[in-house]
Protein backbone atom coordinates (compact mmCIF):
# COMPACT_ATOMS: atom_id res chain seq x y z
CA UNK A 1 0.00 0.00 0.00
CA UNK A 2 3.08 2.45 0.51
CA UNK A 3 3.22 2.58 -3.38
CA UNK A 4 -0.56 3.76 -3.66
CA UNK A 5 -0.65 7.54 -4.82
CA UNK A 6 -3.75 9.14 -4.98
CA UNK A 7 -3.16 12.40 -6.65
CA UNK A 8 -4.35 15.85 -5.07
CA UNK A 9 -7.98 16.87 -5.74
CA UNK A 10 -8.04 13.46 -7.82
CA UNK A 11 -12.20 12.93 -8.60
CA UNK A 12 -13.12 9.41 -10.72
CA UNK A 13 -13.67 10.98 -14.22
CA UNK A 14 -17.29 9.14 -14.53
CA UNK A 15 -19.93 7.64 -12.83
CA UNK A 16 -19.61 3.62 -12.35
CA UNK A 17 -22.82 3.35 -14.76
CA UNK A 18 -20.99 5.63 -17.46
CA UNK A 19 -16.99 3.70 -16.48
CA UNK A 20 -18.68 0.42 -17.60
CA UNK A 21 -20.11 2.23 -20.91
CA UNK A 22 -16.70 3.85 -21.58
CA UNK A 23 -14.71 0.42 -20.59
CA UNK A 24 -16.75 -1.42 -23.20
CA UNK A 25 -16.52 0.92 -25.77
CA UNK A 26 -12.37 1.08 -25.34
CA UNK A 27 -12.69 -2.52 -26.09
CA UNK A 28 -14.87 -3.34 -28.33
CA UNK A 29 -12.77 -0.23 -30.84
CA UNK A 30 -9.49 -1.00 -30.09
CA UNK A 31 -9.78 -4.60 -31.08
CA UNK A 32 -11.33 -3.73 -34.07
CA UNK A 33 -9.06 -0.79 -34.61
CA UNK A 34 -5.92 -3.37 -33.95
CA UNK A 35 -7.52 -6.52 -36.10
CA UNK A 36 -7.44 -4.22 -39.09
CA UNK A 37 -4.43 -2.55 -38.37
CA UNK A 38 -2.28 -5.90 -38.37
CA UNK A 39 -4.55 -7.81 -40.12
CA UNK A 40 -5.53 -10.11 -37.00
CA UNK A 41 -8.50 -12.58 -36.44
CA UNK A 42 -9.43 -13.42 -33.10
CA UNK A 43 -9.84 -17.32 -31.72
CA UNK A 44 -10.40 -18.78 -28.33
CA UNK A 45 -7.14 -19.10 -25.82
CA UNK A 46 -6.14 -21.35 -22.58
CA UNK A 47 -6.53 -20.14 -19.25
CA UNK A 48 -4.04 -22.81 -17.99
CA UNK A 49 -1.57 -25.03 -19.98
CA UNK A 50 0.36 -28.74 -18.74
CA UNK A 51 2.78 -28.05 -16.52
CA UNK A 52 5.51 -30.00 -18.64
CA UNK A 53 4.79 -28.56 -21.97
CA UNK A 54 7.17 -25.44 -21.87
CA UNK A 55 4.50 -23.37 -22.60
CA UNK A 56 3.75 -20.85 -19.62
CA UNK A 57 5.70 -17.66 -19.86
CA UNK A 58 8.53 -17.51 -16.98
CA UNK A 59 8.36 -13.87 -16.85
CA UNK A 60 11.56 -12.92 -14.74
CA UNK A 61 12.35 -16.23 -13.60
CA UNK A 62 10.63 -15.99 -9.99
CA UNK A 63 7.47 -15.70 -10.27
CA UNK A 64 5.34 -18.50 -9.21
CA UNK A 65 2.23 -20.02 -11.28
CA UNK A 66 -0.79 -20.64 -10.09
CA UNK A 67 -1.00 -24.52 -9.94
CA UNK A 68 -3.13 -27.50 -9.87
CA UNK A 69 -3.50 -31.52 -10.41
CA UNK A 70 -6.41 -32.91 -12.43
CA UNK A 71 -7.00 -36.17 -11.99
CA UNK A 72 -9.31 -36.92 -14.19
CA UNK A 73 -6.44 -36.71 -16.82
CA UNK A 74 -3.78 -37.34 -14.38
CA UNK A 75 -1.49 -34.11 -15.52
CA UNK A 76 -0.42 -31.29 -13.07
CA UNK A 77 -1.92 -27.81 -14.67
CA UNK A 78 -0.50 -23.63 -14.45
CA UNK A 79 -2.42 -20.77 -14.92
CA UNK A 80 -1.05 -19.06 -17.76
CA UNK A 81 1.29 -15.82 -16.91
CA UNK A 82 0.92 -15.18 -20.44
CA UNK A 83 0.46 -16.93 -23.78
CA UNK A 84 3.49 -15.99 -25.72
CA UNK A 85 4.60 -19.13 -26.36
CA UNK A 86 0.98 -20.99 -26.86
CA UNK A 87 0.12 -18.33 -29.68
CA UNK A 88 3.25 -19.28 -31.84
CA UNK A 89 2.63 -23.27 -31.32
CA UNK A 90 -1.74 -22.01 -32.39
CA UNK A 91 -0.45 -19.98 -35.75
CA UNK A 92 1.06 -23.53 -37.25
CA UNK A 93 -1.35 -25.58 -35.61
CA UNK A 94 -4.71 -23.43 -36.80
CA UNK A 95 -2.33 -22.89 -40.35
CA UNK A 96 -2.12 -19.16 -40.92
CA UNK A 97 0.05 -17.89 -43.19
CA UNK A 98 2.78 -15.07 -43.88
CA UNK A 99 1.21 -11.55 -43.33
CA UNK A 100 -1.97 -12.98 -40.95
CA UNK A 101 -1.99 -13.77 -37.24
CA UNK A 102 -4.41 -14.09 -33.99
CA UNK A 103 -5.33 -11.89 -30.95
CA UNK A 104 -7.18 -13.08 -28.33
CA UNK A 105 -8.48 -12.19 -24.78
CA UNK A 106 -6.03 -13.23 -22.04
CA UNK A 107 -6.68 -13.29 -18.55
CA UNK A 108 -3.96 -14.56 -16.05
CA UNK A 109 -3.24 -14.44 -12.03
CA UNK A 110 0.31 -13.46 -11.39
CA UNK A 111 -0.19 -14.15 -7.79
CA UNK A 112 3.50 -12.89 -7.01
CA UNK A 113 2.86 -9.39 -8.22
CA UNK A 114 3.61 -6.12 -5.87
CA UNK A 115 0.32 -4.10 -6.52
CA UNK A 116 -0.26 -0.65 -7.03
CA UNK A 117 -1.73 1.58 -8.81
CA UNK A 118 -1.06 0.21 -12.36
CA UNK A 119 -0.44 -3.48 -11.12
CA UNK A 120 -3.08 -6.11 -10.01
CA UNK A 121 -2.81 -9.82 -9.54
CA UNK A 122 -5.56 -10.26 -12.17
CA UNK A 123 -4.03 -9.41 -15.93
CA UNK A 124 -6.24 -8.74 -18.71
CA UNK A 125 -4.70 -8.12 -21.51
CA UNK A 126 -5.14 -8.34 -25.77
CA UNK A 127 -2.38 -11.20 -26.85
CA UNK A 128 -1.69 -11.25 -30.53
CA UNK A 129 0.76 -12.85 -32.99
CA UNK A 130 1.31 -12.78 -36.23
CA UNK A 131 3.50 -15.08 -39.16
CA UNK A 132 6.13 -13.23 -41.09
CA UNK A 133 8.62 -13.86 -43.42
CA UNK A 134 13.01 -14.67 -42.30
CA UNK A 135 13.04 -10.59 -44.51
CA UNK A 136 10.43 -9.30 -41.77
CA UNK A 137 12.97 -9.54 -38.67
CA UNK A 138 13.79 -6.44 -39.18
CA UNK A 139 13.99 -3.20 -36.87
CA UNK A 140 12.50 -1.57 -39.56
CA UNK A 141 9.55 -3.81 -39.77
CA UNK A 142 9.10 -3.96 -35.76
CA UNK A 143 8.99 0.14 -35.95
CA UNK A 144 6.35 -0.31 -38.81
CA UNK A 145 4.20 -2.48 -37.03
CA UNK A 146 4.60 -0.42 -33.06
CA UNK A 147 3.55 2.33 -35.54
CA UNK A 148 0.13 0.52 -36.59
CA UNK A 149 -0.55 -0.26 -33.24
CA UNK A 150 0.34 3.04 -31.87
CA UNK A 151 -2.28 4.41 -34.90
CA UNK A 152 -5.00 2.19 -33.33
CA UNK A 153 -4.69 3.11 -29.82
CA UNK A 154 -4.94 7.16 -31.18
CA UNK A 155 -7.92 6.11 -33.72
CA UNK A 156 -9.70 4.56 -30.34
CA UNK A 157 -8.77 7.43 -28.04
CA UNK A 158 -10.04 10.03 -30.55
CA UNK A 159 -13.59 8.03 -30.97
CA UNK A 160 -13.78 7.84 -27.03
CA UNK A 161 -13.52 11.83 -26.20
CA UNK A 162 -16.35 12.24 -29.32
CA UNK A 163 -18.76 9.41 -27.16
CA UNK A 164 -17.88 10.51 -23.88
CA UNK A 165 -17.04 14.64 -24.15
CA UNK A 166 -16.40 14.78 -20.60
CA UNK A 167 -13.55 12.76 -21.27
CA UNK A 168 -10.17 14.44 -23.03
CA UNK A 169 -7.21 12.39 -23.32
CA UNK A 170 -4.47 13.66 -25.51
CA UNK A 171 -2.29 10.74 -26.97
CA UNK A 172 0.45 11.83 -29.01
CA UNK A 173 0.50 9.66 -32.05
CA UNK A 174 4.39 10.45 -33.07
CA UNK A 175 6.23 7.54 -31.80
CA UNK A 176 10.26 8.28 -30.48
CA UNK A 177 12.46 4.73 -30.63
CA UNK A 178 15.49 4.74 -28.97
CA UNK A 179 17.21 1.14 -27.45
CA UNK A 180 18.20 0.34 -23.73
CA UNK A 181 21.81 1.47 -24.21
CA UNK A 182 20.72 4.61 -25.93
CA UNK A 183 18.93 5.65 -22.90
CA UNK A 184 21.29 4.32 -20.22
CA UNK A 185 23.85 6.76 -22.12
CA UNK A 186 21.36 9.60 -21.77
CA UNK A 187 20.90 8.97 -18.25
CA UNK A 188 24.30 7.06 -16.56
CA UNK A 189 23.06 8.41 -13.02
CA UNK A 190 19.37 6.71 -12.81
CA UNK A 191 17.71 3.59 -12.67
CA UNK A 192 15.84 2.07 -14.89
CA UNK A 193 12.41 3.46 -14.16
CA UNK A 194 13.41 6.97 -13.25
CA UNK A 195 14.92 6.88 -17.11
CA UNK A 196 11.88 5.72 -18.75
CA UNK A 197 10.11 8.79 -16.57
CA UNK A 198 12.86 11.32 -18.33
CA UNK A 199 12.20 10.37 -21.45
CA UNK A 200 8.68 9.85 -21.62
CA UNK A 201 7.96 13.14 -20.09
CA UNK A 202 9.89 15.07 -22.75
CA UNK A 203 8.75 12.70 -25.56
CA UNK A 204 5.30 11.54 -24.40
CA UNK A 205 4.84 7.98 -26.76
CA UNK A 206 7.83 6.45 -26.47
CA UNK A 207 9.23 2.49 -28.11
CA UNK A 208 12.14 1.30 -26.22
CA UNK A 209 13.96 -0.92 -27.81
CA UNK A 210 16.49 -4.23 -26.62
CA UNK A 211 14.92 -5.08 -23.41
CA UNK A 212 16.55 -8.00 -21.75
CA UNK A 213 20.00 -7.90 -22.95
CA UNK A 214 23.42 -6.86 -21.05
CA UNK A 215 24.06 -3.05 -21.21
CA UNK A 216 27.59 -2.29 -20.92
CA UNK A 217 26.83 -1.23 -17.31
CA UNK A 218 27.10 -4.58 -16.41
CA UNK A 219 23.52 -4.59 -15.94
CA UNK A 220 20.15 -5.65 -17.75
CA UNK A 221 16.89 -2.36 -18.27
CA UNK A 222 14.62 -5.40 -17.41
CA UNK A 223 14.15 -8.79 -17.05
CA UNK A 224 12.79 -10.89 -20.41
CA UNK A 225 12.45 -14.65 -20.52
CA UNK A 226 14.94 -15.98 -23.03
CA UNK A 227 12.35 -18.41 -25.07
CA UNK A 228 9.85 -15.85 -26.71
CA UNK A 229 11.22 -12.47 -27.70
CA UNK A 230 14.51 -11.80 -29.16
CA UNK A 231 16.52 -9.52 -27.19
CA UNK A 232 17.64 -7.30 -30.21
CA UNK A 233 13.79 -6.76 -31.97
CA UNK A 234 11.97 -6.49 -29.19
CA UNK A 235 10.54 -3.54 -26.78
CA UNK A 236 8.14 -1.68 -24.64
CA UNK A 237 5.76 0.69 -25.58
CA UNK A 238 5.00 3.57 -23.11
CA UNK A 239 3.29 6.98 -22.78
CA UNK A 240 3.26 9.77 -20.34
CA UNK A 241 1.39 9.52 -17.31
CA UNK A 242 0.31 13.05 -16.73
CA UNK A 243 -2.06 11.99 -14.22
CA UNK A 244 0.38 9.57 -11.85
CA UNK A 245 3.71 11.57 -13.30
CA UNK A 246 5.57 8.49 -14.93
CA UNK A 247 6.63 6.47 -17.71
CA UNK A 248 3.12 4.38 -18.47
CA UNK A 249 4.11 0.79 -20.13
CA UNK A 250 1.09 -0.48 -21.67
CA UNK A 251 2.29 -3.17 -24.31
CA UNK A 252 5.08 -5.14 -24.54
CA UNK A 253 6.25 -7.04 -27.61
CA UNK A 254 8.75 -8.13 -30.24
CA UNK A 255 9.86 -10.09 -33.25
CA UNK A 256 10.37 -14.09 -31.54
CA UNK A 257 13.31 -15.77 -31.42
CA UNK A 258 14.40 -17.76 -34.25
CA UNK A 259 16.23 -20.93 -34.21
CA UNK A 260 19.38 -19.29 -33.69
CA UNK A 261 18.28 -16.46 -31.26
CA UNK A 262 17.04 -19.09 -28.81
CA UNK A 263 20.19 -20.97 -28.52
CA UNK A 264 21.93 -18.37 -27.69
CA UNK A 265 19.71 -16.48 -25.28
CA UNK A 266 19.16 -20.13 -23.68
CA UNK A 267 22.89 -20.10 -23.23
CA UNK A 268 23.21 -17.06 -21.71
CA UNK A 269 20.47 -17.04 -19.36
CA UNK A 270 21.72 -20.55 -18.01
CA UNK A 271 18.26 -21.97 -19.12
CA UNK A 272 19.92 -24.80 -21.01
CA UNK A 273 17.39 -27.03 -19.62
CA UNK A 274 14.71 -25.98 -21.51
CA UNK A 275 15.85 -27.11 -24.74
CA UNK A 276 14.03 -30.73 -24.30
CA UNK A 277 10.99 -28.94 -23.60
CA UNK A 278 8.02 -30.00 -26.60
CA UNK A 279 7.53 -26.51 -27.54
CA UNK A 280 11.59 -25.40 -27.28
CA UNK A 281 12.57 -28.82 -29.28
CA UNK A 282 10.05 -27.95 -31.91
CA UNK A 283 11.51 -24.59 -32.57
CA UNK A 284 15.09 -25.72 -32.19
CA UNK A 285 14.43 -27.74 -35.13
CA UNK A 286 12.59 -25.01 -37.04
CA UNK A 287 9.16 -26.71 -37.20
CA UNK A 288 7.33 -23.46 -35.98
CA UNK A 289 6.42 -20.43 -37.64
CA UNK A 290 8.93 -16.90 -37.63
CA UNK A 291 6.49 -14.52 -35.83
CA UNK A 292 5.99 -10.83 -34.24
CA UNK A 293 3.55 -10.14 -31.08
CA UNK A 294 3.11 -9.29 -28.07
CA UNK A 295 0.28 -8.02 -25.55
CA UNK A 296 -1.35 -5.32 -24.75
CA UNK A 297 -3.05 -4.03 -21.38
CA UNK A 298 -6.59 -3.86 -21.29
CA UNK A 299 -7.36 -2.42 -18.20
CA UNK A 300 -4.25 -0.51 -18.62
CA UNK A 301 -5.49 1.38 -21.89
CA UNK A 302 -8.93 2.28 -20.25
CA UNK A 303 -7.05 3.63 -17.21
CA UNK A 304 -5.05 5.54 -19.54
CA UNK A 305 -8.04 6.51 -22.01
CA UNK A 306 -10.16 7.28 -19.10
CA UNK A 307 -7.93 9.37 -17.23
CA UNK A 308 -8.39 7.23 -13.89
CA UNK A 309 -5.79 6.76 -11.18
CA UNK A 310 -6.17 3.07 -9.78
CA UNK A 311 -6.30 0.43 -11.64
CA UNK A 312 -9.06 -0.80 -9.32
CA UNK A 313 -11.49 1.88 -11.01
CA UNK A 314 -11.47 -0.23 -14.42
CA UNK A 315 -11.02 -4.31 -13.33
CA UNK A 316 -12.38 -6.37 -10.17
CA UNK A 317 -9.45 -7.87 -8.56
CA UNK A 318 -8.19 -8.39 -4.71
CA UNK A 319 -6.72 -5.27 -2.81
CA UNK A 320 -4.88 -4.42 0.86
CA UNK A 321 -7.29 -3.32 3.54
CA UNK A 322 -4.60 -0.03 3.85
CA UNK A 323 -5.53 0.41 0.00
CA UNK A 324 -9.08 -0.37 0.14
CA UNK A 325 -9.68 2.14 3.23
CA UNK A 326 -7.07 4.79 1.47
CA UNK A 327 -9.62 4.71 -1.68
CA UNK A 328 -12.93 4.80 -0.49
CA UNK A 329 -11.91 8.25 2.09
CA UNK A 330 -10.35 9.33 -1.26
CA UNK A 331 -13.82 8.70 -2.88
CA UNK A 332 -12.64 5.64 -5.53
CA UNK A 333 -14.41 3.31 -6.15
CA UNK A 334 -12.51 0.05 -6.51
CA UNK A 335 -14.83 -2.38 -8.29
Amino acid sequence: MNKLIIPKGYKTPLSVYEMQRAIEFIKSNFQANLSHALNLRRVSAPLFVAEDSGLNDNLNGYERPVSFDIPDIGINAQVVHSLAKWKRLALKRYEFNVGKGLFTDMNAVRRDEEVDNIHSVYVDQWDWEKVISAEDRTVDYLKRTVRDIVGAIWETNEALNIAFPSLHTSIKREVFFLTTQELEDMYPGKTPKEREDAICREHKTVFLMQIGKKLRSGEIHDGRAPDYDDWELNGDLLFWNELLGHAYEVSSMGIRVNEESLDRQLHISGCDERRTLPFHAMLLRGELPLTIGGGIGQSRLCMLMIGTCHIGEVQVSLWDEETKRACAEAGIMLL
